[in-house]
């Protein structure tokens, strides 16, 4: 078979070289024939030029030709060498798929017995279980046999039973209309009895249920009022008591009208001048009222600006000290005195800022405040009010563990709509909100300003203790004053509101309107109603009163023994 190859191979070199033969011959005729034609003509000179033309084709296909044969020559040799590689590969081949062949035949003999014997286990398998089934079956006829027969046992006593019960049916339907005829006797007899109907008597058992649930539910509230007393009140009183101690204030009570005292009574007519012109030209210039009555060496300016008030009380001070009164002058000096109270305001602004400790107030809220000066609430000063409150609030707060410097801020900011309810509509407490969320202020101090009267509800601790501060400046005694035709009403309003309760004897109002004390009928009103009546007064009080600080109501239940020994 090497052999074969060989030759096959071999084949292509030996017409490779025949090829190469035939074109020498070829060459070599085609010189000749050259020749041949050229014979005649050429010279010669051209004969050795064919001639050396034809030796060097003659040497080149000759070199030509043994460099092919060379060629050929090694190419076989590389061949009989592949074909040997060849030959052994394929014998190594043979050899490993008989040997894969040998282990695959005993791979399968031996997995043909492994799945012989896993079909015989579970035929056997099968088997069992077939003949569990046939057990289980049977002894399942055997007991719906049984169960059949209990059936038909319970059926035939059911209808026993169906039977008596029937009977007894017809008894209770007769019963029940016996006990109804009977029911209806006995509720004539007790309505007869008692003159009430059943639905007077259904409302007395409510009413009576009902009370009794009232009186039960105000104990519990009882219980925990008394227990939240005895747990707070002792820390609230030395929290609030500390900061009403460690503040000296001054008791304000300052009057809404302003008093210019004159060097004498003829300046009242250089005042009114000629034909009234003066003191129209005053009042036009500065807005403000100026009253001139029998009272000696003084006249009154009156106006619901308390700063326009003040800017009027310096013109005229003015005017009298300078002597010179005349329409012109009295609009010089007034813008004058319009700077003075400017600077008078701002000046005490930064004072109150100061003594409060804060330093980052916008300017226009500072302004604002300034003009607190000259504004009073129940005859106190709202500025120095404010002072006060930020002081108090401060204190709770370092007490509580809270952060003073924002309690103060919203304190000593509560009430600034004040300056302004007069040009703005709304309450104070939403103006001065307003206000300061326009400036810039914080959220925590908005909400304390436009909470403080619980026109918004309250949401924050901080706003809970300007309530507060507010509360303790204003009620402290002498912080405040009210018109005695105020005090009068307010005072017959209390006793009105606590003489409408039934079971009421007498009513007092004491201690300036701060306590009033409810004399109750001991045989009409029981411990616990008087409690309950004291609540309901207080929440009245609440809702329809106003007044300063807070009323203790007090009702008093006595039961008096009298005999007369004779």
């Amino acid at each position: 078979m090497a052999l074969v190859a060989l030759a096959s191979s071999a084949g292509p070199t030996v017409i490779g070289l025949t090829v190469v033969g035939l074109v020498i011959a070829g060459l070599l005729a085609w010189i000749g024939f050259t020749l041949s034609r050229r014979k005649a003509a050429d010279n010669s000179a051209a004969l050795a030029n064919a001639q050396l033309e034809a030796s060097t084709i003659t040497s080149g296909a000759k070199s030509q030709a043994e460099l092919i044969k060379r060629q050929a020559e090694e190419e076989a040799a590389v061949l009989r060498v592949r074909a040997e590689t060849t030959e052994q590969r394929a014998e190594e081949i043979r050899r490993a798929a008989e040997d894969r062949a040998s282990e695959v035949r005993r791979d399968a003999e031996q997995r043909a017995s492994d799945v012989r014997r896993e079909a015989e286990a579970e035929a056997q398998s099968i088997r069992d279980d077939l003949r569990e089934q046939r057990l289980e079956m049977e002894r399942r006829d055997h007991r719906l046999t049984e169960r059949e027969e209990r059936l038909d046992e319970q059926h035939r006593q059911t209808e026993e039973r169906q039977t008596e019960l029937a009977a007894q049916l017809a008894e209770l339907d007769q019963r029940k209309a016996e006990i109804k005829d009977l029911e209806d006797e006995r509720r004539r007899i007790l309505e007869g009895v008692a003159n009430l109907t059943t639905e007077q008597a259904r409302a007395e058992l409510v009413a009576s249920i009902e009370a009794e649930a009232k009186r039960h539910a105000h104990t519990i509230v009882r219980d925990l009022e008394r227990q939240a007393l005895d747990e707070g009140e002792t820390k609230a009183r030395k929290i609030i008591t500390g900061a009403v101690q460690r503040l000296a204030s001054e008791q304000t009570s300052e009057s809404v009208v302003s008093v210019v005292h004159l060097p004498s009574d003829d300046m009242k007519g250089r005042i009114i001048g000629r034909e009234g012109r003066n003191i129209r030209s005053f009042e036009q210039t500065t807005g403000v009222n100026l009253i001139i009555d029998d009272t000696p060496e003084a006249v009154l300016l009156s106006c619901f600006d308390p700063v326009r008030r003040e800017t009027a009380r310096l013109t005229l001070d003015s005017l009298v000290l300078d002597g010179r009164i005349h329409p012109s002058r009295i609009e010089e000096i007034y813008e004058r005195s319009k700077g003075e109270v400017a600077e008078l305001c701002e000046r005490a602004a930064e004072d109150a800022m100061a003594e409060v400790g804060i330093t980052d107030l916008h300017p226009e809220l500072m302004r604002t405040m300034g003009l607190l000066r000259y504004r009073t609430s129940y005859g106190q000063n709202v500025l120095k009010h404010l002072i006060e409150s930020a002081h108090i609030a401060g204190m709770m707060a370092a007490e509580l563990g809270l952060d003073p410097k924002l309690c103060k801020r919203g304190a000593f900011l509560h009430d600034i709509g004040k300056a302004l309810t007069h040009e703005s509509e709304g309450s104070h407490a939403i103006v001065g909100a307003d206000l300061a969320r326009k400036w810039g202020e914080s959220d925590d101090v908005v909400h304390c300003i436009e909470a403080h009267h619980n026109e918004v509800e309250v949401r924050t601790v901080e706003a809970v203790l300007t309530q507060a501060a507010d509360a303790v400046s204003g009620g402290r005694p002498g912080a405040r004053r009210e018109s005695l035709e105020a005090y009068v009403q307010r005072l017959e309003r209390l006793e009105e509101i606590a003489m409408h309760h039934d079971g009421v004897e007498k009513v007092f109002a004491m201690q300036a309107g701060r306590e009033i004390r409810v004399m109750v009928l001991p045989d009409a009103v029981d411990d616990i109603a008087a409690q309950v009546m004291a609540r309901d007064i207080a929440k009245q009080v609440e809702e329809e009163l106003t007044y300063p600080g807070q009323i203790r109501v007090t009702v008093v239940r006595e039961s008096r023994a009298t005999e007369v020994a004779k």
